[in-house]
């Protein structure tokens, strides 16, 4: 575990990948403005909280990203693979496991969300058990060929690849000390959901897998209840819906995480106020190099589909830093992403790097001609 505070970022000539995700990819069936209990057609997307981070770094930041995660072999997996290869990313580490024609042993998962509008939420209904990506277990990737031979300059995971299955969290954890042995960043989305971890030992098994991982992480993300579930640190004076972060609460939050992880080189987190399905309010903040650090507030932000926002914040935010190295143009950079990505359908981005710049240099929404 290395305590070093400074950014080490490999250079690009010496690897084949800027960035690697670890994680499951789901195929997305949307209602649009529907729902989903009576929704006679559904759009499709590919998408999932680690890859989203990769896609978006190669569709809007241009970086050459691969994922590693597994499918089932048959046309569903052919299809998430057809949606990722039009994202740019490489899909050459994904492993195809034989597909026994009824999906008893294997098989992918789907992932519908209908978007909400207005004082009713959005609502998710995941069909995921069971999944080639969940059965990923220690020994099923060789690491030092990717990290070592091949090169990677930063490796992104999260808390819901980890929460799978009894088997991810162990992956995440041999992966990021295979990362850190040859010198590639961490980057890790704590990303808490409760519903993942209730059929293997519940919260106590979220810590212990959760904490153990952070003593490998370069670069933590999370909001305050990610922070709280995962890693046992409390937020004081937050209410009960998570609608009014106190910077200054979440600020000594964090100084008793980095307190406890001197790993920690810096600390990501957004700050939504959801208000409606449709209007939120949304900010960032992160610390590094002993200070903190907070992007442009949005208040009553319009959005389309909130799914993917905070996934497109931490690809702002790690272009920003591998681009730039400063966390204050990272944590603008990762804000005005995940800003302009929740204005359209689906997980990932369909923003432009022009577009993240116009908005970080405090462009408006007037027509482009």
């Amino acid at each position: 575990m290395s305590t070093e505070k400074t950014l080490h970022i490999r250079a690009a000539e010496e690897c084949r990948y800027d960035i690697v995700s670890l994680g499951e990819v789901m195929l997305r069936l949307d209602p649009g403005e529907g729902r989903i209990r009576t929704a006679r057609q559904f759009r499709a997307w590919e998408g999932g909280g680690e890859y989203n981070v990769a896609r978006g770094l190669r569709r809007c930041f241009g970086m050459r990203a691969g994922v590693v995660t597994a499918f089932a072999d048959n046309e569903l997996g052919l299809l998430m693979e057809d949606f990722i290869l039009q994202g740019g990313v490489d899909t050459s580490l994904i492993k195809w496991v034989p597909y026994d024609g009824i999906g008893r042993s294997v098989r992918n998962g789907l992932n519908f969300t209908e978007r909400g509008f207005g004082i009713r939420g959005a609502v998710g209904c995941s069909d995921r058990g069971n999944t080639a990506a969940s059965q990923l277990k220690p020994g099923d990737v060789d690491w030092d060929h990717l990290f070592g031979t091949l090169g990677v300059r930063w490796f992104h995971t999260g808390g819901i690849f980890a929460a799978l299955s009894e088997t991810t969290g162990p992956v995440v954890i041999e992966a990021a000390k295979a990362a850190e042995k040859h010198g590639t960043i961490v980057s890790y989305d704590l990303n808490y959901r409760p519903s993942l971890w209730k059929g293997f030992g519940g919260i106590d098994k979220c810590r212990e897998i959760n904490r153990e991982i952070a003593r490998h992480v370069d670069v933590m993300i999370g909001n305050e209840e990610d922070f709280t579930a995962c890693l046992g640190f409390e937020v004081e004076g937050v209410d009960d819906n998570l609608t009014d972060l106190d910077t200054g609460a979440f600020g000594r939050m964090i100084a008793k995480a980095v307190a406890e992880y001197p790993n920690f080189k810096a600390t990501a987190t957004t700050m939504r106020g959801v208000k409606t399905a449709t209007v939120n309010d949304w900010g960032a903040m992160c610390w590094m190099d002993g200070k903190f650090h907070t992007a442009t507030h949005r208040p009553e932000l319009e959005i389309m589909d909130r799914v993917g926002g905070g996934d497109s914040f931490a690809s702002g935010f790690i272009y920003g830093l591998m681009t730039f190295g400063d966390p204050q143009k990272a944590v603008e950079y990762g804000a005005a992403h995940g800003a302009l990505a929740m204005t359209t359908p689906g997980d990932t981005t369909m923003a432009s790097l022009k577009e993240v710049e116009k908005l970080v240099g405090g462009g408006g929404a007037r027509v482009d001609r």
